[in-house]
């Protein structure tokens, strides 16, 4: 056999390869998305009488279809009051078909998770690190009616070549509305302090710090507005965010500790313990062609460029994903274009200069 046709013949068995790796993961993302929109597709019924134990009347098509789920006995409330120290009751209408306990807290494991030195597991169930810059701002997710940048914060020891980054800040943008949620700087954390900060089209938000459903938060919205709600999961510095048919963020705030900083050589300074947010979202109605360095992971299709097997698999892309500031859905592959509302000036102002004034507490001590 001729060494041309050897060479069609790897190359046509290597296309059908990686045309089979593009539909395999294209299949898995798109029954991620489908079961993330299902599992709270449900509508609360009463509880048992005799124990309390909460209810769900399943509306998600599928195995689930009108099917009552019931709360264990061990964890009888969706929303408890002790949050800390009582798991609460996670309904799931998805394909699991099941009411399960769970604390309610990011899993950097699962799937749109986003922790550490900025590690993510994408929508294709791969892990891949993206650095970033210190004090630069990224697009994580941009489609057509949702963005969501994510502020770096981060430090270069003497003789490296790059930064260590952490996720300080999340603007979460849709429609006519911004929804930020940020870490404060803290100079020596205490496990008693609240670091968290919330911020709704500008204004502060203030989230009882317990009471079950009390210790929620919700957007003064029109009917045909998105509900959106923010409820602490633990006394402190963990809540769940939702924006109704877009996303559902668990979200913790948490320093570096000092066996940490030793570990990874880190060398912080002093006086600063490097609050940062640890994230997982759940997406719903996501594009084919959404965008950001989280968001493509969701494209159907989609194969991950990363080496798999090695200790720190590497994305790149900040130039692609850089955004002027925190609330700036601009880049140069970013998809979201904000909708404007009459006498609305902020959102026309920063479409045109890529910037727009921001400010949290500097200390949270």
């Amino acid at each position: 056999m001729s060494n041309s046709r050897q060479t069609l013949i790897v190359a046509v068995v290597g296309v059908l390869l990686i045309s089979v790796i593009a539909a395999v993961a294209g299949a898995q993302i798109n029954s991620n998305n489908k079961a993330s929109s299902a599992v709270t597709k449900y509508k609360k019924l009463s509880p048992l009488p005799r124990t309390g134990q909460e209810r769900a009347y399943c509306q998600a098509k599928g195995a689930c279809y009108h099917k009552t789920l019931t709360c264990p006995e061990q964890c009888p409330q969706r929303k408890p009051k002790r949050n800390k120290k009582v798991k609460g009751c996670f309904v799931d209408c998805s394909s699991k078909c099941e009411a399960t306990c769970k604390y309610r807290k990011p899993r950097c494991n699962g799937y749109g998770s986003l922790c550490y030195d900025p590690r993510f597991v994408g929508g294709d169930g791969v892990m891949f690190y993206f650095h970033g810059a210190k004090g630069e701002s990224f697009a994580i997710v941009s489609d057509d009616n949702l963005h969501i940048n994510a502020r770096f914060i981060g430090t270069r020891p003497l003789g490296r070549t790059r930064d260590f980054t952490w996720v300080q800040a999340l603007s979460i943008m849709f429609d006519t509305h911004t929804l930020t949620i940020a870490a404060k700087r803290v100079h020596h954390w205490d496990d008693g302090l609240d670091a968290l900060i919330v911020q709704w089209d500008g204004e502060a938000v203030d989230i009882p710090a317990d009471g079950g459903d009390e210790a929620e938060w919700r957007a003064e919205a029109d009917e045909d507005e998105r509900a959106v709600v923010v409820e602490r999961t633990d006394d402190l510095n963990t809540i769940r965010a939702m924006v109704t048919g877009l996303v559902a963020m668990d979200i913790n705030v948490r320093p570096i500790g000092k066996e940490e900083d030793r570990a990874h050589n880190y060398q912080l300074p002093p006086d600063d313990a490097f609050a940062h947010l640890e994230i997982q979202f759940r997406f719903e109605n996501l594009t084919d062609m959404v965008e950001g360095v989280l968001g493509k992971t969701y494209r159907p299709g989609y194969v991950s460029p990363v080496k798999i097997g090695v200790p720190m698999p590497m994305i790149g892309g900040e130039d692609m994903y850089m955004t002027p500031s925190l609330n700036s859905p601009l880049c140069k592959v970013c998809r979201f274009h904000r909708q404007a509302t009459s006498g609305d000036r902020s959102s026309s102002n920063e479409q045109h200069n890529g910037r727009r004034s921001f400010s949290f507490p500097v200390s949270a001590d």
